[in-house]
């Protein structure tokens, strides 16, 4: 998050907008992004930090709030090491993180191969479209990842995914278990 050391004047009839190029740093948030394709759904989470705990919290919000309908839920992600079931222990009560892992259907996408993942396309998308001007606190970014959120679900964008089965088979061959038969 960078503040503004001097504030940005404002723009006049022929004059843009004017700002320092100095900026205070104002420390970092994590943004923890979920990603429905088939819907066009998204929930873009603001945490401080990006710990095990952080992550079996918004785990938990993104289960109980948004899918609280749902039985099971597809969460494809990465290896990232605070992404795994055993979080939800560290984070919670025996019976709450049962109660969350039972309704998770985890799979993780190819080591070497998170390019893979739609949840990061999205955040490329919000990084140009919300988060390109300076940030000065969490406040504010939760503001502006929550109003970007709300645009993109309204609009149902899509992620336009080309790459096929048949083209990870072969592009990606070498991260697919070689069966012996």
């Amino acid at each position: 998050m960078l503040r503004h050391v001097q504030e940005p004047t404002e723009a006049k009839p022929g004059t843009p907008r004017r700002h320092d190029h100095h900026y205070e740093r104002n420390g970092t948030v994590n943004l923890f992004t979920f990603f429905e394709p088939l819907a066009n759904h998204r929930v873009v989470l603001t945490r401080d930090r990006r710990t095990k705990i952080d992550w079996a919290g918004c785990v938990r919000e993104v289960l109980d709030t948004y899918y609280s309908g749902a039985q099971k839920v597809v969460l494809v992600m990465d290896n990232l090491n605070t992404h795994g079931l055993s979080s939800l222990y560290e984070a919670f009560g025996p019976a709450e993180a049962r109660r969350l892992a039972e309704r998770l259907e985890v799979h993780y996408t190819p080591e070497h191969g998170s390019w893979l993942n739609m949840a990061e396309i999205e955040q490329s998308v919000m990084a140009r479209q919300a988060l390109s001007r300076r940030i000065p606190d969490r406040e504010v970014m939760t503001q502006r990842t929550t109003s970007w959120q709300k645009q993109r679900n309204a609009a149902e964008a899509t992620v336009d995914w080309q790459f096929t089965t048949e083209e990870a088979r072969v592009k990606l061959r070498r991260l697919y278990p070689k069966i012996d038969g």
